[in-house]
């Protein structure tokens, strides 16, 4: 099988690569073991030395790294830099906090000592996606290597040049041989892989299916597993919000990475009292979107991973309008070469449209008008999916009542939904389960070994 760098830009094969045949993969999986039993008992520090290299090395080759973004998933280039360096910012986060997030806990029992320890668990296999390249794989791999832990990624094979990138960053920056490798093979010899018994554990970042398969696959195996899957995230916006402040970051939070992130605001929940003027305000700023080549520093909006991602949304649009959706922008692909749709709104949406349930992976946002805070809770619930949600008030009691009653791994207050090393990241519902990022994160794929010690003898 070729694993393939097509530019959704221009429909042109960059690059291909052959996958990994069984032997090679064999010597890949021995050299993860053998590297984390070897290096188990590094210490601390000199795991943070590593990390700290990688920061380097992603800075001072961020603009390379970021363009292998943009040719092979259509990332624009500010926003790939961006990723970029926030892979650096997730390695020296860990690199000066694990000692104390992992630090051995005290509990006072009836023993002479008693204590929790936090041992690596071994070879941790990653299976990522295409739309964050970069970040995706480091807020994985940077507190997993600071625990001890040895990283096989499987990423997207549509990736692989960036894949390969990630790699080279942890071998230049010192970590062993084994300690860190990329396969750059197929979904079915990963899935194969999970049985292997030298894999302690399976983190999975894409979608729905493929997270039920792999951590079924684990499950059986009975293996620890993470999974961070879809999102409908949902953008309330109540009567004593700021409107202006909360339009402008909607528009951002709906189009970033061209629409495609899993915790991007899809669904517009708006109370009728400022419904109308939130709606003029988004369309005048969608309409105001730069689309266009990803590599051009001014472009906004860049093309959809590839024509399948256009025609996938495109028939959803469809399906919107049937069931009695209206177009207030865009609403189909573009007429130019490459993987591009339109920036699209669609007001009037039903939450009890089947439609309105599903996750749309493309620039397309969904407006859904309210009578109260209640029934933007209710709307905001109202799928399988619990990533995360935005809410917007000025109201101290609204605040409290949308923090209690939303369904969802973090709920952010008068601001966009976004990662940060330093919080726990995570789904619930079909969303996933487990944490990444934050003390939360590193302990995901640790031992917590308790430690109880008797009374010497005398």
């Amino acid at each position: 099988m070729a694993i393939a760098s097509v530019n959704p830009a221009t429909l042109e094969t960059l690059k291909t690569f052959d996958a990994l045949d069984a032997a090679s993969i064999e010597k890949k999986v021995a050299a993860a073991a053998a590297a984390f039993e070897s290096g188990r008992a590094t210490p601390m520090r000199v795991r943070g030395e590593w990390l700290s290299a990688a920061a380097d090395v992603l800075d001072t080759d961020k603009r390379r790294f970021a363009e292998f973004a943009v040719l092979e998933m259509g990332k624009p280039i500010r926003q790939a830099i961006a990723e970029v360096e926030k892979c650096a910012w997730v390695c020296r986060y860990y690199a000066e906090h694990a000692a104390s997030m992992l630090a051995e806990e005290r509990i006072a029992t009836d023993a002479a000592d008693s204590y929790v320890r936090f041992d690596p668990l071994g070879v941790v296999l990653a299976v990522m996606p295409w739309n964050f390249p970069y970040w995706q794989v480091f807020r994985f791999a940077a507190p997993a290597l600071m625990a001890g832990n040895a990283g096989l990624l499987k990423h997207a094979s549509n990736v692989p040049q960036c894949a390969l990138a990630i790699e080279e960053v942890f071998s230049r920056a010192g970590v062993p041989r084994g300690g860190f490798q990329t396969l750059l093979i197929g979904a079915a010899a990963a899935e194969t892989l999970v049985d292997d018994e030298r894999i302690a554990a399976v983190t999975l970042t894409g979608s729905e299916p493929a997270g039920s398969s792999v951590a079924s696959r684990a499950a059986k195996r009975i293996k620890k597993a993470v999974l961070e899957l879809g999102g409908s995230d949902p953008f309330i916006v109540t009567g004593t919000a700021d409107v202006a402040a909360a339009t402008a970051t909607a528009v951002t939070a709906r189009t970033i990475n061209n629409g495609q992130s899993c915790i991007a605001a899809k669904r517009f929940i708006l109370d009728s009292s400022i419904a109308d003027a939130f709606e003029r305000g988004m369309v005048a700023r969608f309409e105001q979107l730069v689309v266009g080549d990803p590599m051009d520093e001014k472009t906004d909006i860049g093309p959809l991973v590839n024509e399948d991602a256009v025609r996938g949304i495109d028939e959803q649009v469809r399906r919107l309008i049937d069931a009695g959706g209206k177009v207030l922008t865009g609403g189909a692909p573009l007429k130019r070469k490459g993987c591009y749709y339109a920036p699209t709104i669609v007001s009037n949406v039903d939450p009890s449209w089947p439609i309105a349930q599903e996750e749309f992976f493309g620039p397309v946002a969904l407006l859904f008008t309210v009578a109260s805070v209640a029934d933007a809770i209710r709307v905001a619930n109202s799928t399988t999916f619990g990533l995360g949600a935005s809410a917007w008030t000025r109201d101290d009691a609204e605040r409290d009542s949308l923090i209690r009653g939303i369904d969802a791994g973090a709920v952010f207050i008068n601001g966009m939904v976004k990662s940060d090393p330093r919080l726990p990241f995570g789904g619930i519902k079909h969303s996933g389960y487990g944490r990444e990022l934050g003390t939360l994160g590193i302990r995901e794929f640790v031992n917590a070994k308790t430690v109880w010690i008797g009374p010497a003898k005398t």
